[in-house]
C-alpha cells in the first residue's frame, strides 16, 4: 500500500445472490505467467510493433512532449481475445540517445503520462543519455481506465469510505462492500478482469521492445518499485538499469501493510505537531499533548457532523484524514498543511485541505478533482485514481477472508488499527476492507518474486518514510537476493530522489553511467552535510 512523494498525491485505497456470483466470476483472476513447459501463446504481433510518436492532443499535456500508444493483449493467455492500447509520453534525449528510461511514479493508479508532463524538470538530468518515457498502466489514466462510476467522484460511497467502518454493524458493511464490487465491475469493462502488477509487468516488456530497447532501464517510485521487482522476476535477463525508490513490500498482506502504514503516518503526524506547536499560527495551540488530542477530536467531530465542502457534498473526518496524510509526505508541505488546517478550524474553509487531497499514494503531483480525475482530462473518470488503486492492490493480494471471519475479526482489527494510530487507523482499515467481494488475487508476487538472477538493481529506502517503511527496503532486498544494492537515505519524507540531492545524484549516476554505490552505503539528510558513507548502521 504505498504512495506518491511531492509528487505527494495520496490515492484513496478504495475501496440477488446469483447476480453477485456472476459479477465475481466476471471479475476473474489476474493472469500469471505460463507454467514452465506449457505451450506459450503467440505474442509475436505485439513484440513486432514499433512506437510512433506524435504531438500530444490532450490540452493538459505540455506542447513539447510527445505521445504514443502501444497495443497489448487483454489476456496474455488468450492474445486473440482482445487488446488494449497503453498510453505513453516522452521527452527526447538532449543529445545522442542510448535508449529510453521508463518511469512509474507510484500509486498504484497514478498517470505516468500526465505526471511526466507535470514534473519533468525533476528528471531532466536523465535526458543527457535517455529519452524519458512515462506510461499509464492498464486500467489507469488513458489506458482503458477503470471506474466505480456513480458520477460523484467518490467511487466508494456505497462502501462507506467517507465514514469509518461501523464495527457494530458488520453485516451491513459486508453488504455495502459487495455492492461496491458490483458497481466497479459494471463500470470498468473487461480490463478489470486482467488488471494487476503481473499483467502490467508483461505490458512493460512489450513497451520495452516496441521502444527498440534491448534491456529495460527503469525508475520506479513507491508502488512503482513493486512493478519493477515483478518485472525483474518475470524477465530477469531483460533487466538493464533499474532503480527503485521508496521500496514496497512483496510479502506483507494488505492488512499488515495497513497497520504499518497507519503507524508510519501517526509518527509523521507526531513530528508535524512537534513542529506546529512551536509556531504561534498553529491551529492546535502551543501545548503539544493538547494538540494531539485536538486532532483526534476534530476528526471525530467531522465524522459525526461534516461541514460543506467547496466542491460540493460533505467534508468528513475521513476526508480530513486523507488530506492530512497527503500533507505529511514531506516537511516542505508542512507550512501548507498548517495553513489549510487553520482555514478549516477558523472559518470552516475546506479548500486548502481538498487541494492537498487527491485520493491515494504515490509521488506528489499536480492538481486533481476531488476523487482523483486529472484536471483537463475529460476522458478519464473522476474516480480513476482511487478505483485503479483499489483494483490493482486487490488483484495483487491473495488473502480473501470470508464474511464470517471478517465479521468475527472486525472489532479486533478496529482495535489493532486504532492502537497503531487513533487518527489514521480507521481510514486504513476501511481501505483494507475494500477488497472484500473481489476475486482472490495472485500468489505470484508473494511466492515467486525472490532470488532474482538479474543485473544489479539499486534500492533506495528513506529512514523517515511514512508510506514505505525503511524495513520494507531491507526485507525486499533480501527477497530479491544478490542483485539488490541498498542505498540508505537518512532523511524524511516519502522517497528520496526529489528531496535528497545525494540520492538524486546516486540514482542518476547509476542510470546514466552504471555506477552503483556500495551496498549498505547511506546518504545524509539534506542540510546535515557530510559525504555518502559505507555504513548501513
Amino acid at each position: 500500500m504505498p504512495a506518491v512523494p511531492r509528487h505527494r498525491a495520496a490515492l484513496r485505497r478504495c475501496a440477488g445472490a446469483g447476480a453477485v456470483a456472476l459479477a465475481l466470476l466476471g471479475a476473474g483472476l489476474p493472469a500469471t505467467p505460463a507454467a514452465a513447459g506449457a505451450e506459450q501463446p503467440d505474442l509475436t504481433p505485439f513484440y513486432r510493433q514499433q512506437v510512433r510518436w506524435t504531438a500530444c492532443k490532450d490540452v493538459e499535456l505540455p506542447k513539447d512532449m510527445q505521445c504514443a500508444k502501444v497495443t497489448v493483449p487483454l489476456d496474455y493467455a488468450r492474445p486473440a481475445a482482445g487488446t488494449l492500447d497503453l498510453a505513453l509520453s516522452r521527452y527526447r534525449a538532449t543529445g545522442k540517445s542510448r535508449g529510453s528510461v521508463l518511469l512509474n511514479f507510484g500509486g498504484p493508479g497514478g498517470s505516468g503520462v500526465s505526471q511526466l508532463g507535470q514534473d519533468a524538470k525533476e528528471f531532466m538530468g536523465l535526458t543527457n543519455g535517455y529519452d524519458l518515457v512515462g506510461f499509464d498502466p492498464r486500467g489507469v489514466g488513458r489506458s482503458s481506465p477503470v471506474s466505480c462510476g456513480d458520477g460523484t467522484g467518490d467511487p466508494s460511497a456505497d462502501a462507506g469510505d467517507d465514514e469509518p467502518p461501523d464495527v457494530a454493524r458488520p453485516q451491513a458493511l459486508m453488504k455495502a462492500l459487495k455492492q461496491l464490487t458490483l458497481r466497479c465491475t459494471r463500470n470498468s469493462g473487461p480490463v478489470l478482469s486482467h488488471i494487476g502488477t503481473v499483467n502490467a509487468s508483461r505490458d512493460l516488456d512489450v513497451i520495452r521492445q516496441a521502444l527498440g530497447d534491448r534491456k529495460l532501464n527503469y525508475l520506479g517510485f513507491s508502488y512503482g518499485t513493486r512493478l519493477g521487482a515483478v518485472y525483474a522476476a518475470q524477465f530477469p535477463y531483460n533487466v538493464g538499469r533499474i532503480a527503485l525508490d521508496g521500496v514496497d513490500t512483496l510479502t506483507e498482506s494488505l492488512a499488515e501493510q495497513g497497520v504499518a502504514g497507519a503507524r508510519g503516518q501517526q509518527t509523521a503526524l507526531d513530528d508535524f505537531l512537534d513542529w506546529c506547536v512551536t509556531d504561534r499560527g498553529c491551529p492546535f495551540g502551543q501545548d503539544r499533548r493538547k494538540a494531539g488530542d485536538a486532532v483526534v477530536k476534530l476528526v471525530r467531530s467531522l465524522d459525526e457532523d461534516p461541514v460543506p465542502s467547496d466542491f460540493g457534498g460533505p467534508f468528513t473526518g475521513q476526508d480530513l484524514v486523507d488530506a492530512v496524510g497527503q500533507g505529511l509526505y514531506g516537511k516542505d508541505l508542512w507550512p501548507l498543511l498548517e495553513r489549510a488546517l487553520a482555514a478549516l478550524t477558523d472559518d470552516g474553509d475546506t479548500r486548502g485541505l481538498q487541494n492537498l487531497s487527491s485520493g491515494g499514494y504515490a509521488l506528489p503531483h499536480g492538481q486533481h478533482r476531488p476523487g482523483g480525475g486529472l484536471v483537463g482530462s475529460a476522458d478519464i473518470p473522476v474516480d480513476n485514481l482511487s478505483a485503479a488503486l483499489m483494483a490493482i492492490n486487490c488483484a495483487d493480494d491473495p488473502d480473501r477472508p470470508s464474511a464470517g471471519r471478517l465479521t468475527r475479526d472486525l472489532a479486533r482489527l478496529d482495535k489493532e488499527y486504532q492502537q497503531a494510530s487513533p487518527v489514521f487507523g480507521r481510514f486504513r482499515l476501511t481501505q483494507v476492507l475494500l477488497c472484500y467481494g473481489r476475486p482472490r488475487g495472485t500468489d505470484f508476487i508473494r511466492d515467486e518474486v525472490k532470488n532474482v538472477p538479474s543485473a544489479p538493481m539499486l534500492l533506495v529506502g528513506t529512514r523517515g518514510d511514512p508510506a514505505t517503511p525503511y524495513s520494507w527496503t531491507v526485507e525486499t532486498a533480501k527477497r530479491l537476493g544478490p542483485a539488490a544494492v541498498v542505498l540508505d537515505n537518512r532523511g524524511d519524507g516519502h522517497t528520496g530522489y526529489t528531496s535528497s540531492t545525494c540520492v538524486h545524484a546516486k540514482v542518476d549516476d547509476f542510470l546514466l553511467y552504471g555506477t552503483l554505490p556500495p551496498d549498505g552505503s547511506s546518504c545524509p539528510a539534506d542540510g546535515d552535510g557530510g559525504a555518502v558513507t559505507d555504513s548501513s548502521d
